[in-house]
C-alpha cells in the first residue's frame, strides 16, 4: 500500500481590484421624470385556493362558528385547521366545532398600521388561544372593547391570560373571511344578583 502525502494548504488568491460600475446614479430630475426609462405595467392576475381545511374553516366563520381539527395520533386540537399534524405527519380529519371564546396568549399595542400610518386609537393585535384547542395553539386577531389610548390605560385592561369572546359581524354581512370576527373582547364577569 503506497502512502500519499497530504497536500499543503494553498494561500487564498487576492481579491480582484475594485472596478467602479459604468453609468451614473440618477439625479432628481431623472428619478422623478423617469428620463431614459420605459414604463412597464405588469398584468397581475392570480387566483388563490384555500384548500380543504381552510375552506371549511372559512365556511364556518360565515356561519358564526369556529372549527378546528384533532389529530387522532397525538390528540392535539388546532385552529385554524390544517390537513396534517406537523408533529407526527398524520392526517387531521376529525373536525370539531369550538367555542368562540379563548385566552390571550400574547399581545401588542400598536400606534401605527401595518403600512406605517399613525393611529390615534391604538390597535391591539393578539394571539388568541381558542377554548378547546391544545395549549399554545392560536391565531392572530384584534382585541377590541378596551377603553383607553395610552399604554398604561390599556395594560390595566389587557393581559396575557385574559379570557376573551369573539364579536361577530351581523350574519348578513359575513363573507367567509377571518374578518367575519370583528375582534375579540374581554369577557366581563357578571355581578351576582
Amino acid at each position: 500500500m503506497a502512502r500519499t502525502r497530504a497536500k499543503p494548504a494553498t494561500a487564498r488568491a487576492p481579491a480582484p481590484p475594485y472596478v467602479p460600475l459604468r453609468g451614473h446614479p440618477l439625479n432628481e430630475e431623472e428619478f422623478r421624470g423617469q428620463v431614459g426609462s420605459t414604463t412597464w405595467v405588469p398584468r397581475l392576475e392570480y387566483a388563490w385556493d384555500a384548500g380543504v381545511a381552510i375552506s371549511r374553516f372559512l365556511d364556518g366563520l360565515r356561519e358564526g362558528k369556529i372549527y378546528g381539527v384533532r389529530c387522532r395520533r397525538c390528540g392535539r386540537t388546532v385552529t385554524p385547521p390544517r390537513a396534517f399534524c406537523e408533529l407526527d405527519f398524520k392526517p387531521m380529519d376529525e373536525w370539531i366545532e369550538l367555542r368562540d371564546t379563548g385566552t390571550i396568549n400574547t399581545f401588542s399595542i400598536c400606534y401605527v398600521t401595518w403600512d406605517m400610518k399613525p393611529l390615534r386609537v391604538p390597535q391591539i393585535p393578539a394571539v388568541i388561544e381558542i377554548d378547546g384547542t391544545s395549549p399554545r395553539v392560536g391565531f392572530l386577531h384584534l382585541v377590541g372593547g378596551v377603553r383607553g389610548r395610552t399604554v398604561t390605560e390599556i395594560r390595566r385592561q389587557v393581559r396575557v391570560g385574559l379570557p376573551v369572546r369573539a364579536v361577530w359581524k351581523p350574519p348578513a354581512k359575513r363573507e367567509g373571511a377571518i374578518t367575519d370576527i370583528l375582534h375579540f373582547e374581554p369577557v366581563r364577569k357578571r355581578a351576582n344578583r
